[in-house]
């Protein structure tokens, strides 16, 4: 199992980034995914997921400024982010799992969010 981020960067408060995470080694349309973060000095926060049937699920501090989907055909999950913040700074990791399932021990190594003025 495989996942590789990519998309990060550092971007003005009220900018918008995408990222991908491109999976491999296994059917990626048959498993959740989600997204999770973590900013420094901090645990784990999970952020959002996307279930194998397409619904979305989001944490209530990105609600309405994320927005997860999939392409089950280039085998990638991506993460649209606007209206960013401060507080969204951090390594955004993309995880095998999402509500219903929970989280396996596979997750790749992460993207690095600065949103800086």
């Amino acid at each position: 199992v495989q996942l590789v981020e990519s998309g990060g960067g550092m971007v003005q408060p009220g900018g918008s980034l995408r990222l991908s995470c491109a999976a491999s080694g296994f059917t990626f349309s048959s498993y959740d995914m989600s997204w999770v973060r973590q900013a420094p000095g901090k645990g784990p926060e999970w952020v959002s997921a996307i279930d194998t049937g397409g619904t979305r699920y989001y944490a209530d501090s990105v609600k309405g400024r994320f927005t997860i989907s999939r392409d089950n055909a280039e085998n990638t999950l991506y993460l649209q982010m606007n209206s960013l913040k401060p507080e969204d700074t951090a390594l955004y990791l993309c995880a095998r799992g999402g509500v219903a399932t929970g989280l396996d021990n596979n997750w790749g190594q992460g993207t690095q969010v600065t949103v800086s003025s």
